[in-house]
């Protein structure tokens, strides 16, 4: 937690955004992964996860574009 912080802090507002953005796209392609991984083996669990993964990195971006337009 404390270790988060201190790197959150030396990174400043572009690094942070950048990573936010980098961890959207990563759960947005793990999500797919899992959500096709699900589909060719017929897990409707997986699939379900993969949508939701997906779902949550869609959300983060989404959130990262919101902050990128109030900074403009």
């Amino acid at each position: 937690m404390v270790e988060d912080r201190n790197v959150e802090q030396s990174k400043g507002v572009s690094g942070m955004a950048a990573d936010e953005k980098a961890q959207a796209k990563t759960e947005q392609a793990k999500g797919k992964i899992k959500e096709v991984a699900g589909r060719t083996v017929g897990n409707e669990r997986l699939t379900a996860e993969g949508r939701t993964d997906q779902a949550k990195g869609d959300a983060r971006q989404a959130k990262e574009k919101v902050k990128d337009a109030l900074t403009d």
